[in-house]
């Protein structure tokens, strides 16, 4: 794996500045960055709610490309695909407050692949809430700002991603060649358990197979079959459970086919996940199961919970060099063009 180049399809990154959305919208302002000391010089910063309610610290990395550049050259990264952090999505607010803060997110987003083409590519963000205002703003950050797709949850509000609702927009994203990363946010059950940090090691894996579950059973990979779907950390628990979902919808298609009667043994090869599983033998699995052109080099850099340097799992993964080579850049190349 020595001198193998890796595009890093999972990264988070924030503007120094988070807009606050006008008054006008009737919201009071979104997460902010507090700096410990002078922000140009300050090692972390805090991302705070509006009422003071502290959310995370952020390291260095997460705000300053010169640092994300530096590193990425130490780890052997040659490009890094980049995407704001999950709570910035906002669509819990009214879609006019989520659009005014999307807005300037890609903003900065497109600057930063404008400034350096070759080591940063850029996924917007959207305000799902307002399906009309998302694909407006989708329209802009593909023509104007020229990204390569855009990262949303998985799902909006009450709504899966495979309502009808939402159809529109995936139409308008297939038009355009955009690459649809799906990350779970706002995680399921965590008002039942926050103990241990379980929204983020069970409630994300399941939102995730939540997503691609909405998508199969939704029919989304048969209406719009050149989309181009990714979805994170290695599909969460989607694969390991894969089993269970086939058997359900094969048993109790009046609950789990009335959209969708096709098999969901199909719907694999219609979309990429990442590589982010943290285990070499779990990686091999998904080789044989989503098969080697949809999986892509994914490390969740900054935050501890990814896989930090990138490609660990991959180089003790039992692979094929050349099924590697596809991992770490080759399919990305391929999807981003």
């Amino acid at each position: 794996m020595e001198n193998l180049p890796f595009i890093d399809f999972h990264t988070h990154i924030l503007p120094m500045d988070i807009p606050r959305p006008p008054k006008k919208f009737g919201a009071d302002g979104f997460i902010d960055l507090v700096f410990e000391g002078d922000r140009g010089h300050c090692s972390c910063a805090n991302m705070v709610h509006p009422d003071g309610k502290f959310f995370r610290r952020v390291e260095r990395n997460c705000f300053d490309e010169k640092m994300r550049l530096d590193e990425m050259k130490r780890d052997g990264v040659q490009t890094q695909v980049l995407s704001t952090v999950p709570v910035l999505f906002a669509y819990d607010a009214k879609g006019e407050a989520a659009h005014y803060v999307s807005s300037h997110l890609n903003d900065h987003l497109g600057q930063l692949a404008q400034n350096h083409p070759r080591e940063f590519k850029a996924l917007g963000t959207l305000p799902m809430q307002d399906v009309e205002l998302a694909t407006r703003e989708l329209q802009r950050s593909m023509k104007e700002l020229k990204l390569s797709g855009v990262m949303i949850g998985t799902h909006v509000g009450n709504d899966n991603l495979g309502d009808e609702k939402f159809f529109e927009f995936y139409s308008e994203a297939e038009k355009l060649g955009a690459t649809l990363f799906i990350h779970p946010w706002d995680m399921m059950g965590k008002e039942t358990m926050s103990k241990y940090w379980l929204p983020w090691l069970v409630g994300m894996p399941a939102e995730t197979s939540r997503a691609i579950c909405s998508f199969i059973f939704g029919g989304i990979f048969k209406k719009f079959s050149k989309l181009k779907v990714v979805f994170a950390h290695g599909g969460g628990s989607f694969m390991g459970t894969f089993a269970r979902i086939r058997h359900g919808h094969r048993v109790r298609p009046d609950l789990c086919a009335i959209d969708n009667t096709d098999d969901p043994i199909n719907s694999l090869g219609k979309f990429y996940v990442d590589s982010l599983v943290h285990d070499p033998h779990v990686l091999s699995q998904m080789v044989k199961f989503f098969g080697e052109d949809f999986i892509l080099a994914g490390s969740d850099y900054p935050f501890p919970l990814g896989e930090l340097p990138l490609g660990g799992a991959l180089r003790e993964a039992q692979l094929e060099r050349i099924i590697k080579e596809k991992i770490a850049y080759k399919n990305a190349e391929k999807l981003l063009r």
